[in-house]
C-alpha cells in the first residue's frame, strides 16, 4: 500500500487533528543534521496536517553565512530526499516556507545581534516561545545564560535539550544547574524521542486500560523482560562523540531505561506529567546497582569488526576512528529492580551497532504453565510471550499455544495474536519529532525526563562504568 505523506486528511483516519496556539521556535543549530533530518522535516508534517496555524515562526540560528534562501533550499531537499511524492513536497513547500527564517550568527559571540533575534521572534504576549538546542550539550549552559541575559526567558519561553544530557552524573548535575539558573523546571523540555513513538505511548493503555495484564504483571508471572533496540548501521559520522560515549552512555542511559521504566512502573494516579515520571523515579532508584564484584557475570561488552553487510564490505570501528579502542559498540545488561513486584526478575537490556536487522522491541515472557496437561508427543505449552514491537513496523504480538486445527490429534501449535499499526490503521502516524515538539506547544511535559530522572538514570550507569574499568571487563568483537 503505498501512503501519501503529506496529505492532511490521511495522517491519522478517523482522528481529529486540533490545531496547537501560534508559537516561535528558535532552532540553534539551525544546518545541522538533527536540525534538517528530523526538526524542519516534523514542523513541515505537522503543518501539512494543519496544526501548525499560519502566524507562528519558525527561525533557523547558525554560525554559516548564508541568506534565508539558500536555507530553505537546504531545507527542501532534504524533504525532498526522506518523501516519496516530490511532487507534493513542492506544492506544500511554498507555504510553508514563509513561517521559516534564517538567522546567521555565532550566538556566543559578543556581536551576536539578540535584538534583531527578538524582533524575528515577535511580542511575548503574541506567540509561545520556544528555543530547540539542536547543539552539543556542553553549549546548553552557555547558550541560556544568553537567552537570559537578554531577557528571552520569559513566562511563554520553553527550551528544548536533546539528549545526551552529560556524560556521567556530574556533569549531568552542571548542565541541569546551568540550564535551571536560565529557565524554571517546569519549562525545561528534555527529548527522548522514544518516549514519542507511537507504540511506547500505547505501552502504558495496553498496561493501564486492560484488565487482562495486572494481575500477572509482576514476579509471579513474568519470567523475565527483554528490551532491545539494533542498528545495522554503524557509528558512521558521530564518531567523535560516539568513541567518548559509548552504547552504554549513547543509548542505555536515556532510550532503554526509559522503556523499562514504562514497562516496570507502578500505576500512576493518572497521566499527567508528574505522576507519570514520580512512578518512573521509584524504578530507577530501585535498580540493583552492579558493582566490582558482579559486573562480568551482569553485563557483556562488544565492539564491531570489518566484516560484509547485505553482500557489501563494511569497516570496522577501529578502522573507522582509525585507532584502536575500547569503546563498547554492543553492550548487554542484565539489570533487576529491587521492589515488591519485580524482586528477582531479570530485565535484560541490549543494544548494537551493525546488528543483523534493525528493530526495537520489548518483549514480556511470562511463566510456562505449571503442568502440562497434554501428551507429550503432542509438543509442549510453551510460555506466553507479549512483544511489543517499536521499529520498524509498530505493533503487538500475544503469543499464544493453541490446538492445530484437524483430525490429526492433540497437536500443539505457538501462534501470536497480532496488532500491526499498519494493517489495522491503515496510515501514517506523526512520527516522535512531530508528536513530541506538538507537546512542547501543548506545555504536555509527560514525555519528557524531568531533572531527577535525568540524574538517578546518570547514577546507576556510572556504577557500572566505574565497574568496568576497575575490573578492566574484555570487551568481545563481533
Amino acid at each position: 500500500m503505498t501512503v501519501d505523506l503529506l496529505s492532511p486528511a490521511k495522517s491519522q483516519p478517523g482522528a481529529r487533528l486540533v490545531p496547537v496556539a501560534p508559537f516561535s521556535i528558535v532552532i540553534f543549530g539551525g544546518t545541522g543534521d538533527l536540525a534538517l533530518r528530523k526538526i524542519l522535516p516534523a514542523l513541515f508534517h505537522r503543518w501539512c496536517d494543519g496544526q501548525v496555524p499560519e502566524t507562528s515562526r519558525i527561525i533557523a540560528v547558525s554560525r554559516s553565512d548564508i541568506s534565508t534562501d539558500d536555507y530553505l533550499e537546504m531545507v527542501r531537499a532534504r524533504l525532498v530526499e526522506t518523501s516519496t511524492d516530490d511532487a507534493s513536497v513542492k506544492a506544500r513547500f511554498a507555504e510553508f516556507a514563509g513561517l521559516v527564517r534564517y538567522h546567521a550568527g555565532d550566538v556566543l559571540a559578543d556581536g551576536f545581534d539578540w535584538d534583531a533575534l527578538s524582533r524575528e521572534i515577535g511580542p511575548d504576549e503574541q506567540n509561545i516561545r520556544l528555543f530547540y538546542l539542536a547543539l552539543p550539550p556542553g553549549l546548553f549552559g552557555p547558550v541560556c545564560d544568553r537567552l537570559k541575559s537578554a531577557g528571552l526567558n520569559t513566562a511563554r519561553a520553553r527550551i528544548v535539550l536533546e539528549k545526551p544530557i552529560g556524560e556521567d552524573l556530574a556533569s549531568a548535575k552542571a548542565i541541569n544547574d546551568a540550564v535551571g539558573a536560565a529557565f524554571e523546571e517546569r519549562a525545561i523540555f528534555r527529548i527522548d524521542h522514544y518516549l514519542g513513538k507511537e507504540t511506547v505511548q500505547n505501552l502504558l493503555v495496553l498496561r493501564f486500560a486492560n484488565s487482562l495484564f495486572e494481575p500477572m504483571w509482576n514476579s509471579q508471572g513474568v519470567d523475565h523482560v527483554q528490551i532491545t533496540v539494533a542498528e545495522t548501521v554503524g557509528a558512521g559520522d558521530r564518531t567523535s562523540y560516539y568513541d567518548g560515549a559509548g552504547a552504554l552512555r549513547d543509548m542505555v542511559q536515556n532510550h532503554l531505561l526509559q522503556l523499562l521504566c514504562l514497562v516496570a512502573m507502578e500505576p500512576p494516579r493518572n497521566l499527567e506529567a508528574d505522576a507519570v515520571r514520580d512512578e518512573k523515579l521509584k524504578v530507577l532508584g530501585a535498580l540493583r546497582p552492579i558493582g566490582q564484584d558482579d559486573v562480568s557475570s551482569l553485563t557483556v561488552r562488544g565492539q564491531y569488526g570489518a566484516g560484509a553487510m547485505n553482500g557489501e564490505a563494511v569497516p570496522g570501528y577501529a578502522d573507522e576512528i582509525g585507532r584502536a579502542s575500547r569503546t563498547e559498540t554492543f553492550v548487554a545488561v542484565k539489570a533487576f529492580i529491587d521492589n515488591w513486584r519485580w524482586a528477582n526478575t531479570p530485565f535484560y537490556l541490549r543494544t548494537g551497532k551493525r546488528m543483523p536487522e534493525r528493530h526495537s522491541e520489548i518483549v514480556v515472557q511470562f511463566h510456562p504453565v505449571p503442568h502440562q496437561v497434554v501428551k507429550s508427543d503432542s509438543g509442549r505449552a510453551r510460555p506466553n510471550r507479549l512483544v511489543i514491537r517499536l521499529q520498524p513496523d509498530e505493533g503487538v504480538k500475544l503469543l499464544l499455544t493453541t490446538k492445530d486445527p484437524g483430525p490429526g490429534g492433540m497437536r500443539l501449535r505457538y501462534v501470536p495474536l497480532n496488532l500491526s499499526f499498519a494493517d489495522t490503521f491503515g496510515a501514517r502516524y506523526p512520527d516522535a519529532y512531530e508528536r513530541l515538539l506538538m507537546a512542547v506547544v501543548r506545555d504536555d511535559l509527560s514525555l519528557f525526563m524531568r531533572r531527577d530522572e535525568v540524574e538517578a538514570a546518570w547514577r546507576w550507569i556510572d556504577t557500572v562504568v566505574e565497574a568496568w574499568e576497575s575490573e578492566e571487563t574484555e570487551l568481545y568483537r563481533y
